[in-house]
């Protein structure tokens, strides 16, 4: 049974950084497109970034591009999001998210997403 699983999250002072980390099981993970979602309290679930299968393509919501990156280690099963110059508006729970069957591409919508893990929190204090 495939699985995906968050962790990293945390309290942090903006400006300041953390390192998610979402780990899948499965042999075929190098064949999964993944993404990171975000949860606020009292708002929908939204986009935050995505990275196809082979870790060559890669995007981002405009809200956090150039502090965030997502990034891929095959061998290790596992995705990261490194996010820098964090804002309070950056808080929420976290989701790493995997699709099964993907191309050469991201995917950008909730619906796109096969499995998806519990999420991991994270606070950013003024």
């Amino acid at each position: 049974q495939v699985q995906v699983v968050e962790s990293g999250g945390g309290l942090v002072q903006a400006g300041g950084s953390l390192r998610l980390s979402c780990a899948a099981s499965g042999r075929t993970f190098s064949t999964y497109a993944m993404g990171w979602f975000r949860q606020a309290p009292g708002k929908e679930r939204e986009f935050v970034a995505a990275i196809s299968r082979s870790g060559d393509n890669t995007h981002y919501e405009d809200s956090v591009k150039g502090r965030f990156t997502i990034s891929r280690d095959n061998a290790k099963n596992l995705i990261y999001l490194q996010m820098n110059s964090l804002k309070p508006e950056d808080t929420a729970v976290y989701y790493c998210a995997a699709r099964f069957y993907s191309g050469s591409y991201y995917y950008t919508r909730l619906t796109e997403y096969d499995l998806w893990g519990q999420g991991t929190q994270v606070t950013v204090s003024s």
